[in-house]
């Protein structure tokens, strides 16, 4: 069973993380740019990790080749290419402003680049989007309020604000300014927490930043009274399988809880995170943990039903309501004979 064409919605995607070592040559030579590595393969090497900060060296490094609205088009209609390719039906993207304004690239050639790619999506990819801007907590909560007062001349391409990169000594409660700021303007919100840092973190997202819906909260099951607000409250966690491996969140996939947190009763989803370093996009990340976790077909249909009951589709129920139609018919069998 390959599961490649679960119908999912992906809600926990970075479109810097999905830079193929290929095209990251590619612009590098379009934009005269040279890069530390001398080919691809040498490239693909470098994506070996021993935590959360060697991944962000090399991912914010490789960032230097995303130059032009041009650069960032191509990258993002990569992605959706392969997602769609992966049963992604709708799709939630994540980009760091401010790590390209710290190269002089400013926000309307990022939001401009990514949207123009998004704008054609459903007709060229059949993938529906939302685009959430994040900001970056290691930055200063000034900075994130700048961040956020540069991008008001597109929020009308933007539906939320997230919260990303290293996680450790960088609570939610440092960002509550600029949380209550994006609310008042409109957007929706969401925050990484508990990959890394302590299930407090998750409870400061969910009360301080008045975040709906938590990604990661790997680390919320060593909180029990937790655990249960977060059951009765219907709070989604976008779960990231792989890319807990890679980062020695977790050692080996087979020992990964989500099967203990479907149990538990969360709304669990999964999702690729940087897939281009983590070694597998959506449908790879299904299949992946079908194969180390033994989740049968309707744990699969559960997580696939997750996605979209979790997705931001308030302002189009009828197409939440089609994906879910495709969810409940969506044949393992066939998709066997696919395979």
């Amino acid at each position: 069973m390959q599961l490649q064409h679960l119908p999912k919605a992906e809600l926990h995607l970075h479109i810097e993380g999905t830079l193929e070592p290929e095209l990251a040559f590619a612009l590098a030579a379009r934009n005269g740019i040279e890069l530390p590595y001398p080919d691809t393969e040498t490239l693909r090497r470098a994506y070996l990790f021993s935590d959360l900060q060697s991944f962000l060296d090399l991912y914010y490094g490789l960032m230097a080749v995303l130059r032009t609205e041009q650069d960032f088009e191509e990258l993002t209609d990569a992605y959706l290419a392969r997602a769609a390719a992966q049963g992604v039906r709708h799709a939630e993207i994540f980009f760091d402003p401010q790590a390209h304004a710290a190269r002089g690239v400013p926000m309307g050639t990022v939001v401009e680049g990514i949207s123009r790619a998004l704008a054609r999506s459903e007709e060229r990819h059949g993938v529906s989007t939302q685009l959430i801007m994040c900001f970056l907590r290691d930055e200063s909560a000034d900075s994130a309020l700048r961040t956020l007062a540069a991008a008001e001349p597109y929020l009308h391409l933007i539906a939320a604000v997230g919260l990303d990169s290293a996680e450790v000594g960088h609570p939610p409660s440092k960002f509550r300014e600029v949380y209550e700021a994006a609310g008042a303007l409109g957007l929706r919100k969401v925050a990484h927490a508990g990959e890394e840092g302590p299930p407090a973190y998750v409870r400061e997202a969910l009360d301080v930043l008045g975040v709906e819906r938590i990604d990661h909260g790997l680390r919320s099951m060593e909180d029990p009274e937790l655990v249960e607000r977060l059951v009765r409250d219907r709070v989604p966690l976008t779960l990231c399988p792989l890319s807990n491996v890679r980062l020695r969140a977790v050692d080996v996939l087979e020992g990964h809880p989500l099967r203990q947190m479907m149990d538990a009763g969360l709304l669990c989803t999964v999702n690729s995170d940087d897939p281009a370093y983590f070694g597998g996009y959506a449908g790879d990340t299904f299949h992946a943990v079908h194969e180390a976790l033994g989740l049968g077909h309707e744990e699969l249909r559960t997580l696939a039903r997750n996605s979209f009951l979790a997705a931001f589709l308030d302002h189009d129920e009828e197409r939440r309501a089609r994906y879910l139609a495709e969810v409940e018919t969506y044949d393992f069998d066939a998709d066997f004979d696919l395979g």
